[in-house]
């Protein structure tokens, strides 16, 4: 484990967001994992596990389960619920950004992408190679990440304001 594999960053939620995933969170992890169990016995009775396709369906089906409860976990213990953050013109959590890419103005939420069900705005998660160089800068500065391609792309910041929903 690298040092950045243990660096947790703090995630602006809206309330309603946040009381969405809390809610999904508790359906998961006492509702849906006493499903997943019932089914993964029922299958197991079945008979032979090695070809009884219902038993490895359920199971792999627990693991996305177990991995979206860990996911959530995280998310919620890292929130930072309710209001915008202040002004202070920095790239962060929970702002909105304008930038200049490839010529062109783009604007987005900077945050977690799963604030993209309250916001009318296209989100970019602070851990995107995107989000990433951008963190912590202000207007005027430029920064630049490595594509897919391997191409490194140049981006400016032209403003930054918290995000109003």
């Amino acid at each position: 484990m690298t040092v950045s594999d243990n660096v947790t960053t703090a995630n602006y939620l809206t309330q309603e967001t946040y009381d969405r995933l809390k809610s999904e969170l508790e359906e998961l992890s006492g509702p849906g994992r006493i499903e997943i169990a019932k089914r993964i016995e029922a299958a197991r009775l079945e008979g032979d596990l090695r070809e009884n396709g219902g038993y490895h369906a359920a199971k792999d089906e627990q693991g996305k389960m177990e991995a979206r409860i860990r996911q959530l976990t995280q998310l919620l213990d890292n929130a930072i619920i309710g209001a915008a953050p202040a002004d202070t013109g920095v790239v962060g959590s929970g702002m909105d950004v304008t930038v200049e890419l490839f010529g062109d103005t783009m604007r987005f939420l900077l945050g977690s992408r799963e604030i993209g069900d309250d916001a009318d705005i296209e989100v970019y998660s602070e851990q995107s190679p995107l989000g990433a160089a951008i963190m912590g800068k202000k207007v005027g500065d430029s920064a630049s990440y490595e594509a897919p391609n391997g191409k490194q792309i140049e981006v400016k910041i032209l403003e930054v304001t918290p995000h109003a929903h």
